[in-house]
């Protein structure tokens, strides 16, 4: 593929190529045309004047013979006769040679430009008297004068010539010119103008060929940026030279413009896109949540309400004849009816958390009165657990948190201990300190989870051992609710095994302010 800068260069050379073969064709066939016809004006032309002089000049009584005069002054100056003057003047530019007879006194008055007089007087003379044996071709002819081109083989040339009277038919004339002259100058200009030419267009190439290299530098430029861009790579810029502000200047700042654009709005469709992708994500991990929900708690209720038909059932059968057998089938039936009360309660408590809707209160409290007051509404449960609480805290430990949210951390937290005690059947709460963090830890000794169930503990309805959790009511939804109340509250919990049981956690703020 040819560059702009080759194709440029070929451009202009051809171009001044054809120009300068135009131009020599143009002289070779009409530059003799057109100089023949401004020779034929120019001799008009001149007729006219020496005629308008000659009759200026009778008008005023000048002869001839006064205005053809030419003398020296006592000085050397040279003086002419007006007529003489406009002859002479005529005759040197225009390259006529020239010659006039006055016939009004002496025929031998003669007043010639020409070197050879007699030459032009004899053809005169063989014009005016018919006696003309050449070829002549008249281009122009009237009563005073003859304008014609005469072809003289005794010289072998032609000759443009004017012959005839002035306006006083006394006086005769004739004006002569060599063809010859035109025709080599024709030649001549036409060799002369191949030389140069050929001279023009080899240093018009060379310099059209570096000017368009310059020009075709910032192109290649753009060509090189624009592929760049193509591979998405919009790092690339273009960088102009000192004061440009051509065209190609403000297509360059237009593509940097263009550029930037394309990677900020590249990165604005990634940014869309990644958030959609997530949204995607999150709108397919919430179907699959909602499904495993309705999953679960049709799963949890369904045993419940298998339960209180079936016991119902039972009672409109009258299989509980005898009091004791009723009050049985009715404690059955109120059980399950308040563990499904407790897991809807739990289900609407995650559900205004995990929305944001139940709004969570900051305020300043002693942690270590919260703790003791749980412990206190738990002692029934321990004591049936046959367990032992130990509350490890020296004094009063002030916290900014929602008094009630923790709270219900704590008696989850507990509860959990409590039902799931074991070996020395030992629980202990500590209150640590770290800086601004409090760290509270409700440790129970017993059988370690499984490390593989620790990171589903959180996980609603997740059951480490559903036939224990069901023993006591457990719904699997307590940790979850915990995990939400600490995610409000921008703050950590979890969990760790120990070699005789296991410990839960969460910190809070204990800042002053």
């Amino acid at each position: 593929m040819k560059s702009i800068r080759t194709r440029m260069t070929v451009i202009f050379v051809g171009l001044m190529m054809a120009m300068i073969a135009v131009i020599w064709g143009i002289n070779k066939w009409y530059l003799e045309k057109y100089y023949i016809t401004e020779k034929v004006e120019s001799i008009e032309a001149a007729y006219d004047a020496f005629n308008w002089q000659l009759e200026s000049n009778a008008e005023r009584g000048i002869s001839i013979q006064e205005a053809m005069k030419r003398e020296q002054d006592a000085d050397g100056n040279i003086k002419e006769g007006n007529l003489q003057k406009l002859f002479r003047d005529f005759s040197d530019k225009a390259n006529v040679s020239m010659l006039m007879i006055d016939n009004s006194a002496d025929s031998s008055a003669v007043y010639s430009t020409a070197r050879d007089a007699k030459f032009l007087r004899d053809r005169m003379e063989r014009y005016i008297f018919g006696k003309n044996h050449m070829d002549v071709k008249v281009l122009e002819e009237n009563e005073a004068y003859t304008l014609q081109v005469t072809f003289d083989p005794w010289r072998d040339g032609s000759y443009l010539e004017s012959w005839g009277f002035f306006s006083d038919n006394s006086t005769a004339f004739i004006m002569s010119t060599p063809l010859s002259s035109i025709s080599e100058s024709t030649m001549l200009s036409n060799r002369f103008l191949a030389y140069v030419g050929i001279f023009a267009v080899l240093i018009g190439g060379i310099v059209v060929y570096f000017v368009a290299g310059r020009l075709t530098v910032p192109i290649n430029q753009l060509s090189r940026l624009s592929e760049k861009m193509s591979q998405l790579d919009f790092d690339a810029r273009y960088e102009p030279e000192k004061g440009e502000y051509t065209e190609i200047g403000v297509l360059g700042k237009n593509m940097n413009t263009l550029s930037r654009r394309l990677r900020d709005t590249i990165g604005e469709l990634k940014s869309v896109n990644n958030q959609l992708q997530k949204d995607i994500e999150e709108k397919t991990r919430i179907d699959e949540m909602r499904k495993e929900f309705i999953a679960n708690v049709s799963h949890e209720l369904k045993t419940p309400i298998a339960l209180i038909q079936g016991y119902a059932e039972g009672l409109q059968e009258g299989m509980g004849e005898d009091k004791e057998s009723r009050d049985y089938y009715c404690d059955v039936i109120v059980d399950e009816a308040g563990k499904m009360n407790k897991m809807v309660k739990q289900l609407l408590t995650l559900s205004s958390l995990e929305s944001g809707s139940d709004r969570t209160v900051m305020e300043r409290f002693d942690l270590t009165e919260l703790i003791q007051g749980v412990i206190n509404s738990a002692r029934i449960m321990v004591q049936q657990a046959e367990a032992e609480v130990k509350f490890e805290c020296s004094g009063p430990v002030w916290v900014w948190a929602d008094e009630f949210k923790i709270e219900e951390v704590v008696t989850n937290y507990l509860s959990n201990a409590i039902h799931h005690v074991g070996g020395e059947k030992k629980i202990v709460i500590r209150i640590t300190r770290d800086g601004d963090k409090v760290r509270v830890s409700v440790f129970n000794t017993g059988t370690p989870i499984p490390e593989e169930a620790l990171p589903n503990l959180w996980t609603k309805f997740y059951k480490v051992d559903k036939a224990r959790t069901r023993e006591y009511g457990g719904t699997g939804i307590g940790l979850s609710i915990v995990k939400a109340i600490m995610d409000a509250h921008h703050e950590s919990c979890g969990v760790e095994n120990w070699e005789n049981g296991v410990e839960f956690w969460f910190t809070l703020d204990g800042s002053s302010q």
